[in-house]
């Protein structure tokens, strides 16, 4: 993949970032590196390694789930929400 100015265009609307001319090269420059070495990760041969591996022994541990309502657990985290709306979360549009 190439990075050129469209790309570095695209991403800074996608993470609605304002990046500055001066640096739009160097940025341009890091992410050609970072797409590199991706890249190279692409020719490392893993069918020998097992898809999902864990540290603990006996497994990863399982907690029952048990779905719960605690009202004031609730009203304390809207409370510190800027906006919420009938038990939601109310944040501004980013996509159009």
């Amino acid at each position: 993949m190439i990075v050129d100015d469209k790309v570095i265009e695209k991403l800074a609307k996608l993470s609605s970032l304002e990046i500055d001319e001066n640096k739009k090269e160097s940025l341009k420059e890091e992410l050609a590196n970072i797409l590199s070495f991706v890249e190279n990760l692409n020719s490392i041969d893993v069918s020998h390694v097992d898809a999902t591996f864990t540290t603990l022994s006996g497994g990863t541990p399982f907690r029952e789930d048990i779905a719960r309502s605690d009202d004031e657990f609730v009203e304390a985290v809207f409370k510190n929400a800027p906006k919420s709306e009938n038990g939601y979360f109310v944040v501004p549009k980013i996509i159009e």
